[in-house]
């Protein structure tokens, strides 16, 4: 097993100064209006105005797979989680959110106890303790939210009962009992 990440290709070897570059070559790349070559052409032409030397094509070519393969992978998780979404009704998006937190807790355990904590990297503590404190927040703001829909929706629905009691003259107690046994809302 390769330990690190490895060495760094020649356009993460570039200096500072050249990041505005990159950056427009890799978003000209997402936007796939040009040929790569013609970008490349460009990319080059911008860092020798900066005074760097240029990137060779196998390089770009190599870089712009390695973005393409990510870019890949990030849509197909949005697709996913946008099917699945999809098909949830209301309350259960909630439950989709605490389901994915409680796995990413279940993970960094994992991770933690095949460790001992001997291998385990400052940083990689960090990075874990990170990971559960965004899970953990997901799952208060799906909570919070959840709480915040049913007020409103139990407020629209009181509202609604009661101009509809008072348009076909219902009693105080046949609108509480409406509110109550029909659609679950009482005071």
């Amino acid at each position: 097993m390769r330990e690190g990440r490895g060495r760094l290709n020649s356009i993460e070897l570039l200096p500072e100064e050249a990041e505005p570059d990159i950056i427009w070559a890799m978003g000209a790349l997402r936007e796939r209006d040009k040929p790569q070559n013609k970008i490349l052409e460009e990319f080059n032409g911008r860092l020798a105005d900066r005074g760097i030397a240029p990137i060779s094509s196998s390089a770009f070519n190599r870089h712009s797979m390695k973005l393409a393969a990510i870019a890949r992978r990030i849509e197909s998780t949005r697709d996913i989680a946008a099917v699945l979404t999809e098909r949830l009704e209301p309350g259960q998006t909630d439950d989709l959110t605490i389901a994915v937190a409680e796995m990413i807790k279940t993970l960094v355990f994992e991770m933690l106890q095949e460790s001992d904590g001997e291998t385990t990297t400052p940083k990689q503590a960090k990075e874990m303790a990170e990971a559960i404190r965004a899970a953990v927040a997901a799952q208060h703001v799906s909570s919070e939210r959840r709480r915040k829909i049913e007020i409103e929706m139990a407020a629209k629905v009181e509202d609604a009962v009661k101009k509809v009691g008072a348009e076909r003259g219902l009693s105080t107690d046949v609108i509480e009992a409406i509110k109550g046994g029909i659609l679950g809302v009482s005071k």
